[in-house]
């Protein structure tokens, strides 16, 4: 079965196994506005917790993607390379990269749905 978390910059890691899909969240999108580009890692590349592995850029602005949790990158999501526009349909569907987790303890420090839906609404009020 398949858990969710997500993370202080906005990234969740949906988890099955050793495998994990990471993406930007609802509240990510949507505070960013219409995404024009996705710049992602390659498979094969190490990607470390707490450090950036790509962007996403808006009309708006532009923001770097936070690993929220270690691993070797397993596939990219390449409709993203001819759609970025996908992330704001659906971002849980339309996940950035996945990974095979090097550390399964990392999901410790992250938020539950939970958790996360109150992060959002402190960050929303301030």
């Amino acid at each position: 079965m398949s858990k969710t978390f997500f993370s202080k910059t906005h990234e969740y890691v949906t988890v099955d196994g050793e495998n994990a899909v990471i993406g930007i969240s609802d509240f990510a999108q949507k505070a960013l506005g219409n995404v024009v580009y996705v710049d992602m890692p390659e498979e094969g590349d190490e990607i470390e917790a707490g450090e950036d592995f790509g962007a996403v850029e808006s009309v708006k602005a532009a923001s770097d993607l936070i690993a929220p949790v270690s691993g070797e990158v397993i596939e990219i999501n390449e409709a993203l390379e001819e759609n970025p526009r996908l992330v704001n349909e659906d971002c849980m569907a339309n996940w950035i990269i996945k990974v095979k987790l090097s550390d399964p303890s990392q999901l410790d420090d992250l938020m539950d749905a939970e958790a996360y839906a109150a992060f959002c609404a402190s960050e929303a009020a301030h």
